[in-house]
Parts: structure tokens; C-alpha cells; sequence
């Protein structure tokens, strides 16, 4: 999942299906055989194999099975590990909203279902994992105004079902960082921008999130750009990635030097505005909003 770049894309990659993917280039390598030599065992091109082991693709059985033969895998582990590429293949849950979701938007939200670590930075709105259900609807009806209301809903109901990640017992860390102007558009109306910031002065007080808001006063920085997220996962098999969104797509990082400058960024702009502040400032802005 290199950097990649879509406007429409295939379906979404789980991240189980990444982790096999891996697993298979990994096995190719260890076994020293080339991309050629495993196309031409499923008489396929070069091309498939790679789209294989990117998880660009579903994993056929019978392709997975011919692979770990010619890998020299044995029965047991081939026998499991297609046990996994099956549950690998079936849909997420996102697969449902497939109507009203961007084909570009739903690799975001497989990495975002499987991530133990999102780091985000956001310069125009709060973050689709902490908006509320009027935010949301505001952002959403702006962002695709020709949507009809039942469409808007589904766009509305999918944002608010990405949230229950954060209530799982097993809850990734979450840490977004946010310009103040964010604060200062007015999204929805001065009532939905009160609910929103309770909201976030509600999440700032979990462990397992933190919101930092960059003041006016901080001046130019180094993240005043695009917004993006950093995804850490568990998994040992998976790189961190990065994702850019831009209007028309999106861009996934997963080359270590790209990942790193936007940790850096991250980490640099926290150190811009401290917790306490930041939840002043929240409180003085919903005082505003009154």
C-alpha cells in the first residue's frame, strides 16, 4: 500500500487482507522465488502477484493455495492460512454505505477500523471521529450539496458509526490536533457549535484521547497545510501509513521518510498548545456560542 493515489478505487482492503498480503511476499522472498517465477505458477502476470501482496485485490482461494505450494508452505498452514484469507474477503461493515461512500474514502476507513494508534491534524473542521450528529450534518450537506435527505442521512449515519471505535473495550488512542479556526467557523449555528464543543471538552477528559488546539497566536508552523491522519498498528506485519485527503481524492503514505515528516509535524504542532489551554480556550469559545 505504497503511496497511492484515487479518485474512484477498488474496494477497501480489511486489514487482515493486508496482513496476508505481507505474509505472502514474505513467504515468496524467504522461499527466493521472484514475482515472474510466482505469476507463471498461476499462469498470471507479474502484475497480479503484486496486486496480491498489496492487498490490491481479493485473495482466490485456489491463487492462495498454488502460491503456498510453490512457496513450499505444508498442508497445516495452508489450510489456515486460506481459513484467514476467507474471512479476509468478507466485506467490512462500511461495505453496507457503499452507495454514499467515496470509493477513495474507504481504505481510510478500513486502516481507521483496524488502527491501535490515529494521529490527526485538522486546519477547517473537527474531526469525523468527535463531530456530533448536527456538526456532522452541517459539514456533510456542505461538502456534497446536491445529495438528496435520504442520502445525507446514510453519509451522516456512517460518520456517527465510525465513532463507536472509540467506545470498544480495546479503543485505539486517538490524539487530534486541530487549528483554532476551527473553533471560529461557524458550522451549523451557534447551538450546534455548543453541543460540538461540549463534545469535545467531554472527550478531552478520556485517556485514550487527547485534543490540542493550535492558537491564533502560534503564528505560521510547520502542519499549516492539508489536514491528514497517522495510522500505528498492532499488527508487526503493517507499516504506518499516512493519509492526505485532497477534493477530488486522497493519497495513502506508507514510505518510512514521508511517514516520519508528518510525525514530526504532529508532535511539533502539539507542542504549540498544551492541554490546559486548549480547554480554556474551548470553554471561552462556548461562552461565545451562547
Amino acid at each position: 500500500m505504497s503511496e497511492a493515489r484515487s479518485g474512484s478505487g477498488t474496494s477497501a482492503p480489511t486489514v487482515l487482507r493486508m496482513i496476508l498480503g505481507r505474509r505472502l511476499q514474505d513467504l515468496r522472498r524467504g522461499a527466493g522465488v521472484s514475482l515472474e517465477d510466482a505469476a507463471k505458477a498461476l499462469h498470471v502476470k507479474p502484475l497480479t502477484i503484486r496486486r496480491l501482496e498489496k492487498a490490491e485485490v481479493a485473495l482466490k482461494t485456489l491463487y492462495v493455495e498454488k502460491l503456498l505450494q510453490t512457496y513450499g508452505a505444508g498442508p497445516r498452514e495452508t489450510e489456515e492460512f486460506v481459513a484467514m484469507a476467507e474471512r479476509a474477503n468478507e466485506p467490512g461493515w462500511w461495505h453496507a454505505y457503499r452507495d454514499v461512500l467515496p470509493g477513495w474514502f474507504s481504505a481510510y476507513v478500513s486502516l481507521e477500523t483496524g488502527a491501535r494508534t490515529l494521529r490527526t491534524y485538522e486546519p477547517q473542521y473537527v474531526t469525523g471521529l468527535l463531530q456530533t450528529y448536527g456538526y456532522a450534518r452541517a459539514v456533510l450537506s456542505g461538502g456534497f450539496p446536491n445529495d438528496s435527505d435520504e442520502d445525507l442521512e446514510r453519509r451522516v449515519d456512517l460518520r456517527l458509526r465510525r465513532q463507536s471505535l472509540l467506545e470498544r473495550p480495546d479503543a485505539p488512542t486517538l490524539w487530534v490536533v486541530m487549528e483554532e479556526a476551527v473553533l471560529h467557523r461557524v458550522v451549523g449555528g451557534a447551538e450546534v457549535m455548543r453541543e460540538q464543543i461540549d463534545r469535545l471538552l467531554e472527550v478531552s477528559e478520556l485517556d485514550h484521547i487527547g485534543v490540542d488546539i493550535v492558537p491564533f497566536t502560534a503564528g505560521a508552523h510547520v502542519g499549516a497545510c492539508a489536514p491528514f491522519t497517522y495510522f500505528r498498528f498492532q499488527e508487526p506485519e503493517l507499516p504506518d501509513v499516512v493519509y492526505s485527503e485532497i477534493l477530488s481524492g486522497s493519497m495513502y503514505l506508507d514510505q518510512r521518510s514521508d511517514v516520519a515528516a508528518h510525525l514530526e509535524a504532529h508532535s511539533r504542532m502539539s507542542l504549540l498548545a498544551s492541554s490546559a489551554d486548549s480547554k480554556a480556550l474551548l470553554h471561552r469559545m462556548r461562552k461565545e456560542y451562547s
